[in-house]
């Protein structure tokens, strides 16, 4: 569950963050979250990132891109438990590089650092061919949020 958005005043640390619950279906045995759906709080991240910034997957389709994820990693630090509120903070990394690059954190109900990760995504065009320049739209895109 979504419980809140906001950005962050500093432009060169572009970022969104919400607020999830723990759902039981997401931890394992041991009472914990199982360490796979870390990745999937990532994308709860992207996806309310490009909400709030206008940035989402449905306007980047709508461009005739689809832009997948190539790499991918994340660090545990602590766990989180069924029924915690966990924050996700998503930051934009700025490259010049066609690519979007995404730092997370996540905190649990204490503010304590859980996690932490980073996604790599490429731009593909309508052909599935790997897009080497940024598209113009993301061009005008970081003009117009100060990147």
């Amino acid at each position: 569950m979504i419980r809140r958005k906001r950005q962050f005043s500093d432009p060169s640390s572009l970022g969104a963050s919400i607020d999830i619950s723990v759902r039981f279906s997401e931890v394992d045995s041991l009472g914990i979250v199982w360490h796979g759906h870390y990745i999937l709080y990532f994308e709860q991240g992207r996806e309310a990132f490009g909400k709030l910034h206008g940035i989402d997957y449905l306007t980047i389709q709508s461009h005739g891109y689809t832009t997948p994820v190539v790499s991918s990693s994340c660090e545990h630090k602590l766990p989180l438990r069924y029924g915690e509120i966990a924050r996700i903070v998503t930051k934009f990394r700025n490259t010049p590089a066609a690519k979007l690059i995404f730092h997370f954190e996540i905190y649990n109900e204490q503010n304590r650092l859980v996690c932490t990760g980073e996604t790599v995504q490429v731009f593909l065009d309508s052909d599935n061919n790997l897009v080497l320049n940024l598209p113009k739209f993301v061009l005008d895109w970081k003009r117009k949020v100060g990147l």
